[in-house]
């Protein structure tokens, strides 16, 4: 007899545990990589080190303490791993050293201020990193207890990209580029500039020379897409401009040989509906770019979303050791597969392309060995092994299995379907627990943000919690979504509101043929841009019994030079400001239409979110009171847009508990 298993809950934020990186050692048989963890009591997240074997045995942990450690790279020989952790000052993370096979963590950095990336160079005795430090002002601040105290007297801002969601007030200082000695500790910084940031800094293969990105216009805030590839040598001094298309563009690295640079990016300014592709450049500027992947209308990018925080890390461009190819990650048809491109014949190879997504991934020194982190729709990820050779793949952690042994999630069924134009469109059901085809159920329809990312193959703790009370969840990729090509993006550019709201409305018209489904217990939700899509729908149709709006976006005109996005939302409509062409704005913005709003809405926002202010929300709970529609709003202290993701836990639940509670009151019987 089975035991009967557990259905999801709200709390089961506490219990899952998450993997956010995947290091394999140079001689392939062990993987470092963080387990993130949050401390019920204190609500405080943290993450130590583990190791496991490729061969065999369990996994071990390697880091201890109440910290958060975090970004581990083995040094070239093996024999050492560097890590950034808060474990001396939890406000400051510090890059340390620890050897593999035993013995204390050593301290080797002293910053004050924000490290972005590291690497360890070819010969292992130095580190490069771009960094920025934090103003003088703040320093002294800290450093004197009566200003602490009094804090900031003012803000003097003077660049326009001022602020950033999840951040807060940005510091004057830039990203800088700095080599670390591993044994000392000695930092040189080799940029500096008051307007200029330089990140994404990497080694070429002797180890003389640094390559990074960084944009040199007059203001770079006023032309943020017009980034350039530089290198300049190890030990400091004039850097070299390679020329590039212009364009946003990012990570570039090395090929072994040392003769090529290869990046991600796309040619044109301000067009974020066009593809990352991967490019090539030769490292000494002296011939043609290639953009290897254009020919196959594929994203470069991580863009399959869930909700849990930071576990689907974009990895640089990882060459193939004999130069020849460039292995990456692509986001498709509700995937994120890894693949590889020749710089030849520019043809794609998938290397994992099962139904799920594939996040941090890295080979050992001879490449015959992968390690990656695989996530699907019902495993938050694991690490898996696979023998380039034979291609057979192991996996080779659990940190989730045993519990998620234990629940029930429902059924998920994937489809595709028809949109209005005859478009292809996919689309997923999520069944309650127990499902009883006989039954007729309540349901949600789930709108993700961006417009530009896709839902896919990839557990949404959300999704299952609503399951688990009693709601078929079902959700798509309308167009405007990644994923399906440069044309299914391009479509609502400049067209919020259009194709996928219709897109929308077909996939809901075709769930409502199912016989399970009742039609007169709908409801509707999303965060972001699908809180846009969640206002727009109630000022444009009756059809939903109950709304839930989340970090919405309301009113376009009001947004402009609120969000930390800033000014640049007008590349989206049209390139034109609101005020050489309010009419466009206005159209495109669903409080225009709010008067015609009929369905109860609950509105959600954060008090601290920088990228849809929190004035968004509160003009559709306003305006919804005005017109004797039921309506409420839920703030949440201290927390920024992401609060789904990045929150607080338990505030995430308490958000849980009010979408479920919204719902149920609506949607269900009161019998029920």
């Amino acid at each position: 007899m089975s035991m009967q298993k557990n259905h999801t809950t709200a709390e089961d934020l506490y219990r899952i545990h998450l993997i956010s990186d995947c290091q394999i050692s140079p001689d392939g048989r062990h993987i470092v990589y963080p387990v993130n963890r949050v401390d019920k009591k204190t609500e405080k997240k943290y993450s130590n080190l583990w190791i496991v074997s490729t061969e065999k045995g369990p996994a071990q942990q390697f880091t201890y303490g109440d910290h958060s450690d975090t970004t581990p790279r083995w040094s070239p020989d093996g024999i050492k791993i560097a890590f950034i952790s808060t474990r001396d000052d939890e406000k400051q993370p510090q890059i340390y050293v620890i050897p593999f096979q035993g013995g204390e963590a050593r301290k080797v950095t002293d910053f004050k201020g924000t490290i972005d990336s590291y690497e360890w160079s070819p010969d292992g005795t130095k580190f490069v990193c771009s960094f920025r430090k934090k103003d003088k002002e703040e320093i002294e601040r800290e450093e004197d207890e009566q200003k602490k105290k009094l804090g900031v007297l003012s803000r003097h801002i003077t660049r326009v990209f001022y602020k950033e969601d999840g951040k807060g007030f940005l510091p004057k200082e830039r990203y800088h580029i700095w080599v670390i000695n591993v044994e000392t500790g000695e930092a040189t910084q080799l940029t500096d500039h008051e307007i200029y940031d330089e990140y994404g800094p990497s080694w070429s293969p002797d180890g003389k020379e640094i390559v990074f990105c960084s944009n040199r216009t007059e203001d770079p805030d006023l032309d943020p897409d017009v980034i350039d590839l530089f290198v300049i040598p190890a030990t400091g001094g004039d850097f070299r401009r390679i020329d590039t298309p212009v364009g946003p563009k990012g990570t570039p690295v090395f090929s072994p040989d040392g003769k090529w640079v290869a990046y991600f990016g796309y040619e044109g300014k301000g067009l974020t509906w066009k593809h990352t592709s991967v490019w090539v450049v030769p490292a000494d500027g002296s011939g043609k770019v290639h953009n290897l992947t254009e020919q196959a209308d594929i994203d470069v990018s991580t863009g399959t979303i869930n909700d849990l925080p930071g576990i689907l890390s974009l990895m640089p461009p990882t060459w193939s050791i004999n130069s020849q190819m460039v292995y990456f990650q692509v986001s498709h048809h509700g995937n994120t597969t890894l693949n590889s491109v020749s710089i030849s014949s520019t043809s794609v190879t998938p290397v994992v392309d099962d139904k799920g997504v594939v996040g941090p991934f890295t080979f050992d020194e001879t490449q015959s060995m992968l390690a990656y982190l695989y996530a699907d729709m019902k495993n938050p990820g694991e690490i898996w092994v696979r023998s380039v050779t034979t291609k057979s793949a192991r996996q080779v952690t659990h940190v989730n299995e045993e519990f998620f042994k234990s629940l029930d999630l429902g059924d998920v069924e994937e489809v595709w379907f028809k949109g209005p134009d005859d478009n292809d469109l996919q689309g997923w059901i999520i069944k309650p627990p127990e499902f009883d085809e006989s039954k007729k159920y309540p349901s949600i329809l789930e709108i993700h943000g961006g417009p530009r990312v896709q839902y896919g193959n990839f557990f949404m703790h959300e999704f299952f919690y609503l399951a688990a009370s009693g709601y078929v969840v079902y959700f798509c990729n309308p167009r405007g979504s990644k994923g399906y090509g440069e044309q299914h993006s391009k479509v609502i550019w400049n067209k919020w509101g259009t194709k996928d709201y219709d897109d929308l409305m077909a996939w809901v018209d075709f769930i409502e043929e199912k016989p399970y489904i009742d039609k007169q217990k709908r409801g509707v939700t999303g965060g972001s841009y699908g809180g846009y899509m969640t206002n727009w729908i109630i000022g444009h149709t009756n059809r939903f019994q109950a709304a839930v709006t989340q970090r919405s976006v309301s009113n376009l005109t009001s947004m402009y030079g609120s969000s930390d996005l800033n000014w640049s939302f007008q590349d989206e409509f049209g390139n034109e400001p609101p005020w050489e062409n309010v009419e466009n704005w206005w159209q495109q913005s669903p409080i225009k239409f709010i008067g015609n709003a009929q369905t109860p809405t609950l509105v959600i926002h954060s008090e601290q979110d920088l990228r849809a202010d929190r004035e968004q929300g509160e003009q559709i709970f306003v305006a919804l009171k005005r017109l004797n529609v039921d309506t409420e709003m839920v703030l949440f202290p201290e927390e920024p847009h992401g609060l789904s993701r990045e929150g607080r836990t338990d505030r995430r639940i308490e958000r849980l508990t009010h979408i479920k509670r919204w719902f149920d009151q609506y949607l269900k019987d009161r019998a029920e």
